[in-house]
């Protein structure tokens, strides 16, 4: 790290911050819970994750992994359909291992959140009442009793890395516990619908796409808030939102 000339600023807010350094990422989490959480849940993930270098808290310094990300919301995905559907398998073999001891969310935490995201959108004028109603209505798909299993919690496809069909490791697993498979598939597939048939033949068994849908909208409708109020656009969520009308 002596001969890096500059210092990639990756995301900052005000609860954390990224930082890429030549090959080393360094993590700074105010929150030592869910730094701890992070480490731990790497440690038990039966897929690929990047290598802990050093930890001195709040910072956390991780080995880069090779490729790239499989994508970005928002924007068209260059991987292959091999490389998703490889992704689908990772989660499949994620998802088959014995769940973290700690505690996951409830469906009544789960519910009540998403209660307050829509009142709050409303209120504050955020999106049209009929956008949020709508999105309500197909999020109720997702309330419903589900086993849980090891998830990694925040899936999303910039989290996944592959290098040409290979999956070369998932970063980010801060929000890692026992939780729905299907939530973990649908932030894969957030804002990459088309994906969705190459993720769920990777998986390798039958999942409720209707549930998976409904995820779109209930972790969309969660993130407006948080997008806005720590600095980030959330016009990709929007744009999911919309696309349910």
């Amino acid at each position: 790290m002596a001969d890096v000339e500059e210092v990639e600023v990756v995301v900052a807010h005000q609860e954390r911050a990224t930082l890429r350094v030549g090959d080393v990422f360094l993590k700074i989490d105010a929150d030592r819970t869910r730094a701890d959480v992070e480490v731990e849940a790497m440690a038990m993930a039966p897929i690929p994750t990047p290598e802990v270098l050093w930890r001195k808290p709040p910072v956390l310094a991780l080995a880069a992994l090779p490729g790239t990300a499989l994508g970005r919301l928002g924007e068209p995905s260059t991987a292959s359909s091999a490389a998703w559907a490889a992704a689908g398998a990772a989660a499949r073999t994620l998802h088959d291992a014995p769940p973290p001891p700690w505690p996951g969310r409830s469906l009544d935490e789960v519910a009540s959140r998403l209660d307050g995201e829509c009142a709050w959108l409303v209120a504050n004028g955020v999106l049209p009442a009929d956008v949020v109603t709508r999105n309500r209505r197909v999020a109720e798909a997702a309330l419903r009793p589900w086993t849980p299993v090891f998830t990694h919690g925040d899936l999303q496809v910039t989290h996944v890395f592959a290098d040409g069909d290979e999956i070369t490791g998932v970063i980010d697993w801060s929000e890692a516990g026992p939780g729905d498979a299907l939530f973990d598939l649908a932030t894969l597939t957030l804002g990459h619908e088309e994906r969705l048939g190459d993720v769920v033949a990777g998986y390798g068994t039958d999942v409720d796409l209707d549930v998976i849908r409904a995820w779109w909208s209930l972790r969309s409708l969660r993130a407006v808030r948080w997008l806005i109020e720590h600095g980030f656009d959330p016009w990709p969520e929007v744009a999911v939102l919309n696309s349910r009308l």
